[in-house]
């Protein structure tokens, strides 16, 4: 193997952006790093590279360990974004640059030098200054430069992220073609999906610091493993089901598997995917040759050139939910994607509005990962790991332990968690809330110690309209359903008479939170009160009998840091949530 990397690991602030990565890249392959911005892919190939400090694990070059090595030594070539040419030096001294400080003689300077501007395409203009080259032409320079001492490994980080798609795929092909040739072990990273299926012998995705699936471009896109890749890669559309004897059933529908992920018992909840290309369009059912899912009505129709998209709107699929797309909040169907070829669209026009039979001709399962909570498990948290793992165990929520050391945020972020449940005094309350999620992007159960057992029968949502209400709902629900409980959605308006139509938006608001959870199988009731915030919630406590508040967390502030002052500080302390365990949902704009 050219490239091992050993659990490797790197923190900035205590916070892991590259969290224990293994993998192997074998020689003369052109491995991709895939992943969206904040993933840890470009911090990963700084520490091969040795631009990055390693906290933990080790790095291996062809079987040596070059973990305490500099950049020089490891015998590695890079290539930036930002092309990082020198501006005072021509085209000819820019790639010369790395044999003059090694001090190559000059005859066989300009050998390499002119074999490799032939190579990148720059033959004959070794004298031009960089301002005087276009961007395309730059990066070739700068591949040119990192080639020129003969790495043994050529990393690239995003090196087409200034350039236009015409440049871009040009560039493309170039590199594959100079890959090829030399043979060299090249890690190019990228957050462009189109550019990592077109270079990648095999490709990585990352998410959060975490390496998630490796493999080949075609295995990763036609069977994932795991719900974020299957969503990442390409256009899904996934939804939860359930296995069955010969397949998988959404609703009342079963398909047969072409292919699948390792499946326990029939009953068992799994994510069904289907790329919008496995989707079959007809006019009437009959005609469909695969199984349906119903008739859709077109809600949108866009021209790609050679190809069509469509997004349909199926009726509700009883007892399924979809994960992609994601249903818009307030609404109860089912959304589709579709694709098809300009001679399919051609026999069969179909324009928004329209209905359609919807047929799926292949379908993939994954194995349906649940929830994942972390729960405490340090002195006085017995409460936290009672009611943790009641919920856990009617959710089928995969349950962690934590270490009892008082960082159960970092813990959760470190393991993907969805859910911290902790117990915590009063007095401690507020901070130590504040520490588990300040970091990560999952929420926190805060469990009284004087809580006296059982699970919620009655769950509050307290709600400000607007979007991070949303996500307060769509967590809030996913745990009602499991628990069967009574939920009421809770949002409280001034005293008097404020703008003619702020009522009438909050009870809009409301009404898509209902339809929301009803969508989730929870059956809700609404309500708007008048007042002030915190005693409104308290008196809607009393006069409901709730057993389980939900309340969202505050934006960040401009510092970036996340406090929980104003309405979490006051309601804490109040007498009667002395028993009452409470959820503090993130939204997604509280997650960094």
């Amino acid at each position: 193997m050219s490239i091992v990397l050993e659990e490797l690991t790197k923190r900035y602030a205590g916070n892991p952006v590259v969290n224990g990565v293994s993998l192997e890249v074998a020689d003369g392959e052109l491995f991709v790093l895939l992943g969206s911005s904040g993933s840890g892919k470009s911090t990963l190939l700084r520490m091969i590279a040795g631009l990055s400090e390693i906290d933990a694990g080790r790095v291996l070059l062809h079987g040596k360990d070059v973990t305490a090595l500099p950049p020089a030594r490891r015998g590695v070539g890079f290539v930036f974004q930002s092309y990082a040419l020198f501006r005072g030096m021509t085209v000819a001294e820019n790639v010369e640059f790395a044999l003059t400080i090694r001090g190559v003689a000059k005859a066989e300077r300009r050998r390499r030098r002119d074999e490799l501007l032939e190579l990148v395409g720059l033959s004959g203009l070794g004298g031009r200054m960089p301002r005087q080259l276009s961007g395309g032409q730059q990066q070739r320079v700068a591949l040119a430069r990192a080639l020129a001492h003969s790495p043994e490994v050529l990393l690239l980080d995003e090196p087409f992220g200034a350039l236009d798609a015409k440049v871009r795929a040009e560039l493309r092909r170039t590199i594959k073609e100079i890959q090829r040739e030399l043979g060299i072990t090249t890690v190019f990273v990228t957050h462009d999906q189109e550019e990592a299926f077109e270079l990648a012998d095999r490709l990585a995705v990352l998410s959060f610091g975490r390496l998630l699936e490796v493999g080949p471009p075609e295995e990763l896109y036609l069977r994932p493993e795991t719900e974020f890749v299957a969503t990442f890669l390409g256009t899904a559309n996934l939804m939860v089901g359930e296995c069955a004897a010969g397949g998988v059933r959404l609703g009342p529908v079963e398909f047969p598997l072409t292919t699948r992920a390792e499946m326990a018992d029939a009953l068992r909840r799994v994510q069904v995917l289907f790329r919008p290309e496995d989707v079959a369009l007809r006019g009437t059912a009959e005609a469909l040759a695969c199984p349906s899912l119903g008739q859709a009505v077109v809600e949108q129709r866009a021209f790609v050139g050679s190809y069509e998209r469509l997004r349909l709107r199926l009726p509700p699929l009883p007892g399924v939910r979809a994960i992609a797309p994601p249903v818009p909040f307030g609404h109860d169907g089912v959304w589709v994607e579709a694709s098809r070829s300009q001679d399919q669209a051609r026999r069969f026009p179909l324009q928004p509005g329209d209905n359609t039979w919807v047929g799926v001709q292949r379908v993939h399962a994954l194995v349906h990962p649940g929830m994942k909570f972390l729960i405490a498990a340090g002195a006085g948290d017995g409460p936290a790991r009672a009611l943790g793992h009641e919920i856990a165990q009617r959710a089928h929520a995969q349950e962690i332990e934590s270490t009892g050391s008082h960082e159960e945020g970092q813990e959760a972020a470190r393991q993907g968690c969805d859910l911290v449940v902790l117990t915590a005094p009063p007095r401690e309350a507020l901070e130590r809330a504040e520490g588990v999620l300040s970091t990560g992007h999952h929420h926190l159960l805060l469990v009284p110690q004087r809580h006296k057992g059982g699970l919620p029968a009655r769950v509050l949502i307290c709600v400000a309209v607007g979007e991070p209400g949303k996500e307060d709902v769509s967590f809030a629900g996913r745990l009602a359903r499991h628990l069967k409980a009574e939920t009421t959605v809770l949002t409280v308006l001034p005293e008097g008479a404020g703008r003619p139509d702020e009522e009438a938006q909050a009870e809009r608001f409301l009404a898509g939170g209902a339809r929301t959870l009803w969508r989730l199988g929870v059956q809700a009731s609404t309500r708007i009160r008048r007042g002030k915030v915190r005693d409104e919630i308290l008196a809607e406590i009393a006069e409901g009998g709730h057993d389980l508040l939900v309340l969202g967390t505050p934006l960040r502030g401009r510092d970036g840091e996340l406090s929980l002052g104003g309405l979490v500080e006051t309601l804490l302390p109040a007498p009667l949530l002395a028993e009452l365990p409470v959820l503090l949902v993130r939204s997604p704009e509280t997650i960094q």
